[in-house]
């Protein structure tokens, strides 16, 4: 007996201990991230045996000595992999082989520590998460009067030309991305070797000839997240409707009828219409991925797109390196030097300072800007006041005119209702079991802007359905004086409805509807006496102040590092229209549930700007076929306006709903694209990838290791400050006594022209030029050398621009930022 209890004792502690051990194990289980991997040796696209193709393009993907290399390359990841990591420990997402070396693995952070030390590798980056960032811009912009009349008209405007797309995939059922069987494409796009993948809501007639290629990328989407193939869809159908917006604003058909709810909106056209458009999928609905993200743009320069447009991007700079050495800029870099113009969004976090997505000069990045379209609705009261508001939706019956009971939410609920008594169900519409029906039967209700909607809890999506559900003749949802003005933005409404974002405007419909009602001592509604009507919100008006810098867009200035210390690159580098933009939309919306079966959306963010530029960028490659993307981008630069419609200084909207602000370079980085001079520039200027390489080694303090294991390449030489980089802008951080940088000028014009130049400093300093004038040929280069002296230590950045006048009309533009900390 004895023994057996010994033994059923020993067993006990030795179950309790297996259950400790076990429990243990389980509690510090690893969970798999993302991990992106640079590796030594060049990609195919800079190999030296791989020689340039005859058709233009700087690599041949297709030729053997390419297909070869390629294969190299993949086998030398697996085989890296399967040397240093445990059996079983991870999962190979993509190989990185055409402008990258390198893979990105699906792994614990464990097993991608040993990757560090592994033979090869010389950077691993935790993977961050990406994402998502016209019918009147193109007129805006000057483009049928002026450089679509150059280029033979809409009907040739940007023909030749690929631009790749990386975003949520494309609607290739839209009328915008159409093949004209009228008016075949004639032009030569054989630098360009696409793939058509087909898959669920993307048959294979979407690759037609205006959609060229289209791919998707979801291993990284896949590692990360459970997917819902009802909206993360596994094909290059957009089921978000930003891919399509950004594609057709890009390149989108001409004259395209834009219709919504039944409502003739006016046409959409493209920058580009008649570029070819490139797809690559590489952000879903669940979650989006930098390794998606990287595989797509890997994948885009390899087919040989000329532009590439990223309104999508990582949403915070990367946590332990120089933001110029993260994975997604060094892609960029990549995809610079293979001669592809690259345009991303600068961001949508303004209006602080130091708020850009955009860091590096290989890149363009757009700020964006409203156009001088507005569109106005309005609230009429019974006592003949009207009430401005916002809201793309129909009259309410009778045209407007006719006047219909005004009912405020409180005083419409279900006394016997069993709902909490919350804001959602009180007074922000937000319910149908909420109301008594009776009350608001063909009334237009009053809903308040409440806790709901500023937790992001609430939704007009909500609205609308109560709406619907209990046949209210309209709604108004009106500001709130305890949480102030918000801000509202037309959308279409499939019932009658406008926004009343303004406080002192709340209170004057308040006010009103008050002295109209009658309660009794216990203060509920005896009689409704007060009425209004909702007028026509979907007519345009034109003329207004613009541009003007949105309020959300990313601001400078541009910062190195986590802890934001600035950089001497400006950023953003140009603004362009991003607010209120009319284009394309996939009726799937699964995102955006109150633009659900629409074709069409009128949206803003910096990623509608980003597109414009694109598509501008398409036109000057279009006309100037063997100019690199630097000069393309100094072209649109160097000719970009700081002037609005009015002959003013461009104005940036502030913190502060409705307040404006002269702008300034970190607002809108050069100025507002302008097309037709772009397209004639007179000078320009250009760095290639051996000049970034010497910038970035000319940063201070920086590890040059880091260099090498990001670029590949070891610093041998400096720019002795990094603001020497050749670049259309001058921007110092931390000037200490003086200091001169220099710019090499190239003349594009086709005859000899002289310039004078002319100083506009920054507070606390002095500009000098040398030479203060020169005589130029065609095709002759002139070095400029910029003194700049400190006056007074102001510790904080100001503005000036240098102007060079050309004699032949041409007038070239480079602003300056400088922040003078020292006159010793």
């Amino acid at each position: 007996m004895a023994n057996g209890v010994n033994v059923s004792a020993a067993l006990s502690f030795a179950v309790i201990f297996h259950l400790l051990v076990v429990s243990s194990t389980a509690s510090v289980v690893e969970e798999r991230s993302i991990y992106l991997i640079l590796m030594e040796g060049e990609p195919v696209a800079f190999h030296g045996n791989v020689l340039p193709s005859q058709n233009g393009r700087r690599f041949d993907p297709n030729s053997e000595a390419s297909k070869d290399h390629a294969k190299k390359l993949v086998d030398s990841h697996d085989q890296v992999l399967q040397s240093t990591l445990d059996k079983g420990s991870y999962n190979k997402l993509y190989s990185f082989k055409h402008v990258l070396n390198g893979f990105a693995v699906h792994t614990t952070p464990s097993q991608a520590k040993k990757l560090q030390h592994a033979p090869g590798v010389k950077l691993v980056e935790g993977d961050r998460r990406t994402k998502v960032m016209t019918t009147y811009s193109p007129q805006f912009l000057g483009l049928p009067q002026t450089v679509w009349t150059q280029e033979g008209g809409d009907g040739n405007a940007g023909d030749g030309i690929v631009i790749g797309f990386v975003d949520t995939g494309i609607n290739p059922l839209h009328p915008s991305f159409a093949y004209d069987m009228l008016n075949p494409f004639r032009s030569n796009i054989s630098h360009f070797s696409g793939a058509c993948e087909t898959g669920p809501q993307f048959p294979p007639i979407s690759c037609n000839g205006k959609i060229v290629s289209s791919r998707f990328f979801i291993a990284g989407a896949q590692a990360l997240a459970p997917l819902n193939a009802t909206i993360d869809i596994p094909s290059p159908a957009d089921a978000v409707g930003h891919g399509s917006h950004v594609a057709s604003t890009a390149a989108g058909n001409a004259r395209v009828p834009v219709v919504v709810n039944g409502f003739y909106y006016g046409q959409a056209s493209g920058m580009a219409p008649r570029a070819r458009v490139a797809v690559y999928k590489a952000v879903y609905p669940t979650v989006g991925t930098l390794a998606d993200v990287v595989a797509a743009i890997d994948q885009a320069v390899a087919d040989g797109v000329d532009i590439l447009t990223l309104s999508i991007g990582p949403d915070e700079p990367p946590q332990d390196t120089v933001t110029f050495l993260g994975f997604f800029d060094i892609a960029m870099l990549f995809a610079r030097r293979a001669g592809v113009f690259v345009v991303q969004a600068a961001g949508n976090l303004g209006p602080g300072p130091s708020t850009v997505l955009s860091y590096s000069p290989w890149s363009v990045g757009a700020a964006a800007s409203r156009t001088d379209r507005r569109y106005f609705s309005s609230l009429l009261l019974g006592n003949g006041l009207n009430i401005s508001g916002v809201g793309l939706s129909a009259p309410t019956f009778g045209i407007g005119s006719l006047l219909y009971k005004l009912v405020l939410a409180k005083d419409a609920i279900n006394l016997s209702g069993t709902f909490p008594r919350t804001p959602q169900y009180v007074e922000e519409c937000q319910y149908p079991e909420a109301f008594d029906p009776s009350v608001v039967r063909g009334s237009i209700v009053i809903c308040t802007f409440s806790a709901g909607f500023y937790n992001e809890i609430s939704t007009l999506t909500a609205i609308i359905d109560t709406a619907r559900v209990l046949g209210f003749m309209g709604f108004v949802l009106v500001a709130n004086p305890s949480y102030g003005d918000f801000i509202g933005q037309p959308i279409p409404y499939s019932v009658s409805g406008t926004l009343i974002t303004k406080v002192e405007d709340a209170k004057i419909i308040s006010q009103y509807y008050e002295q109209q009602t009658l309660r009794d001592a216990r203060g509920f509604v005896t009689q409704f006496n007060a009425t209004a009507a909702i007028r026509d919100g979907r007519f345009a008006s034109f003329g207004g102040q613009a541009p003007i810098v949105s309020r959300f867009s990313s601001r400078g200035p541009d910062f190195i590092d986590i802890n934001q210390n600035p950089a001497d690159v400006l950023k953003p580098d140009i603004l362009a229209p991003g607010h209120e933009i009319w284009a394309a939309w996939s009726p799937l919306s699964v995102l955006d549930p109150i633009l659900t079966g629409y074709n069409f959306a009128l949206i803003s963010g910096s990623s509608m700007a980003a597109p414009h530029v694109a598509g501008i960028a398409a036109l000057i490659k279009q006309k100037y076929p063997s100019w690199t993307p630097s000069m393309i981008a100094s072209a649109m630069s160097t000719t970009a306006t700081k002037f609005d419609n009015n002959g003013g200084v461009i104005m940036a909207e502030g913190f502060d709903v409705g307040s404006l602000n002269a702008a300034n370079s970190f607002d809108f980085g050069a100025g507002f694209v302008n097309p037709g001079h772009a397209m004639d520039p007179g000078l320009v200027l250009s760095s290639e990838f051996e000049d970034y390489i010497s910038f970035l080694c000319s940063m201070p303090d920086i590890d040059r290791k880091a260099i090498r294991a990001a670029t590949g390449v070891w610093c041998s030489q400096s720019l002795g400050h990094p603001a020497n980089l050749n670049i259309p802008s001058v921007t110092i951080s931390a000037l200490r006594r003086s200091l001169t940088v220099r710019r090499s000028f190239k003349n594009v014009a086709t005859k000899p022209e002289t310039y004078v130049g002319l100083a506009v400093p920054p507070n606390g300093t002095t500009v000098t030029l040398h030479p203060s004038w020169f005589t130029i040929a065609p095709d002759g280069t002139q070095a400029l050398d910029i003194e700049i002296n400190v006056t007074q230590s102001t510790n904080e950045f100001s503005f000036g621009e240098i102007i060079l006048t050309g004699s032949l009309s041409h007038i070239v533009r480079m602003p300056v930022s400088i922040r003078p900390v020292s006159i010793v």
